[in-house]
């Protein structure tokens, strides 16, 4: 391809409705362009990187057995109200009516119209299991589309489901995905890990996220490597303390605390660490009756372990100030565990804490020396919070770390939730009737794009993993039109590195330079080549590797043997 013939746009300056870096370059690049929000036309060499993404997908997918199909991304209202979807999947669901008044949605995911699929075609058990895929648009009707394609309202997903007679069945399947998600991404050059999750939306037993490691992901992600541990934090148990609790060694004592509410300011306001305070937070519990989770100062409560408990309930929701007031006498940020009118649930970390500040349940004031089994009763404990850098692996194989990941495949096993509700049945060895137990596999294909720029960046642009890359080599022809010499080196070049397999992009614009070398690094090409007059004076050409920087000469006719090599 030559630049001379693709109307590109780069920019220099950061566009400013673009919050993270993988927008901003996508976007000065010329790879994205915006339609409306949440909606982006992919440009010619951004639509190279997505085809190349699918590839690998596709590739991996056929590996594994799966078979690839085209489902209609506009579904009819019955399937998903079978379902009973249809109203519990809210404003996300994107929906319309035909000219009949029928209602209809535009797909953000399939597993109603892959089960419909399953209850008519298949019939018996020697028909399982069965793993169909599809790469297709998506549409969620996001309530705020961010940072480009990687939360846009339409996407490109690959979603695979599979049907089993048995969970010895979808046990094997699902490993199989799990070695074929990682094939995808490590063909694709990108530092993942794999994380135990929440099944969310979808449902289902158990699931495992994939996230693509980078400081700008949303996901923050436990992991060891010393044992292989590795779950996103909402789920990492956080093991309790393994040294007995100290004794105590003060006295408990009402210090005046006047306007001061948050652990943060109570810290500083007594001269004391975060984590020597006690945070007390009212939940509402079952029958709307109030509950007390109690945590050290320096942890957060994790929504979904306390989601758990039987007394909480779901959704997690913390009690208003007047209902506060009402049953314990005074309002948030006063609030402790002595004498405390309302049942209370500690962490397992506050209840090994001796000698603490909290709440004293008076308005500005709070005790200083707290001790468990001493001022309050010894307490009723569970694993409330977030897992934190340093603490124990639950595997037992050292610290855990904690990094940023951004989520760009999910697996799950789904069981029967939807097979049961439609009715997709197979008779199994003995004439029997039974629900077909299912797995969903899905990986964010337009997402991956964001991701690799958003793990493959420096301050000049894009450093494209190679098997992304649009192109594997530009060449930037200096002054072509003014030089025949050049403009035939060019040529030849080009033609040379092509027959040996290379994809290349000839920038031949009539355009400086500076300019040429700034779009080449922006672009992210991991290897370019400058053919200008001086250098063919002495039959050589100048070679730079995008990743590394590093500049070397080269001899013309050596070129094509350089690469050649490279690729082994």
């Amino acid at each position: 391809m030559r630049l001379s013939r693709l109307p590109l746009n780069t920019f220099k300056e950061i566009p400013a409705e673009a919050e993270v870096v993988s927008h901003q370059l996508m976007l000065r690049a010329g790879l994205l362009r915006r339609l409306a929000s949440g909606l982006f036309t992919w440009m010619p060499l951004g639509l190279r990187v997505l085809r190349k993404v699918e590839q690998v997908v596709r590739e991996e997918m056929d590996r594994a057995g799966a078979f690839e199909l085209l489902m209609p991304a506009v579904q009819p209202a019955e399937l998903w109200q079978e379902s009973g979807r249809w109203e519990i999947y809210g404003d996300l669901l994107l929906r319309m009516q035909d000219r009949h008044q029928r209602d209809f949605c535009f797909g953000p995911t399939h597993e109603e119209v892959i089960t419909d699929i399953a209850r008519r075609e298949l019939k018996s058990y020697k028909q399982l299991p069965v793993n169909y895929y599809q790469i297709q648009t998506k549409f969620r009707d996001e309530i705020r589309p961010r940072f480009g394609v990687m939360r846009a309202r339409e996407f490109v997903m690959k979603d695979a489901y599979s049907f089993h007679l048995d969970q010895a069945s979808l046990e094997d399947t699902y490993a199989a995905m799990a070695d074929a998600y990682a094939r995808i991404f490590t063909r694709l050059g990108l530092r993942f890990r794999a994380v135990d999750a929440d099944s969310g939306e979808i449902g289902g037993a158990r699931s495992q996220e994939f996230h693509v490691l980078a400081e700008s992901g949303e996901d923050a992600i436990a992991y060891c490597d010393a044992d292989h541990f590795a779950a996103n934090v909402e789920l990492a148990p956080a093991m309790p303390p393994t040294e007995p609790r100290p004794d105590a060694s003060a006295p408990l004592k009402a210090v005046d605390t006047p306007g001061v509410h948050s652990i943060e300011d109570v810290a500083r306001f007594l001269k004391v660490k975060a984590q020597q305070c006690l945070k007390t937070l009212v939940v509402l519990g079952r029958d709307d009756q109030l509950l007390a989770l109690v945590l050290r100062g320096d942890h957060e409560l994790n929504t979904l372990k306390a989601e758990q408990l039987p007394e909480v309930q779901k959704p997690l929701t913390l009690a208003s100030p007047e209902q506060v007031m009402a049953a314990v006498g005074c309002a948030p940020g006063s609030i402790g565990p002595k004498d405390l009118a309302i049942a209370v649930i500690v962490d397992h970390s506050a209840a090994a804490a001796a000698d603490m500040v909290c709440g004293a349940n008076t308005a500005d004031q709070h005790f200083t020396g707290f001790n468990w089994g001493r001022d309050a009763a010894e307490p009723r404990v569970a694993d409330l919070r977030d897992i934190v850098a340093g603490d124990p692996s639950p595997a037992g194989g050292g610290p855990v770390n904690i990094a940023r990941g951004i989520e760009v495949g999910h697996i799950f096993q789904l069981g029967d939730k939807y097979s049961r509700s439609l009715q997709a049945a197979v008779l199994d060895q003995n004439g029997k009737e039974v629900a077909m137990t299912m797995g969903c596999y899905g990986i964010g294909v337009s997402r991956i794009v964001a991701a690799a720029i958003e793990q493959n960046n420096d301050d000049d642009g894009i450093i494209w993993p190679e098997p992304m890359c649009p192109f594997h080599v530009i060449i930037v022809s200096l002054n072509p039109k003014k030089s025949e010499s050049v403009t035939e080196a060019t040529d030849r070049l080009y033609e040379d590195l092509q027959a040996v397999g290379l994809e290349v992009l000839v920038d031949d614009r009539d355009a400086r330079p500076g300019v040429k070398f700034a779009d080449a690094d922006l672009l992210g090409i991991p290897h370019r080549v400058t053919i200008g007059e001086r250098g063919l004076k002495s039959d050589q050409v100048e070679y730079r590797e995008r990743r590394s920087g590093k500049e070397t000469t080269l001899a013309l006719d050596a070129v094509t043997a350089f690469f050649r090599d490279r690729q082994g």
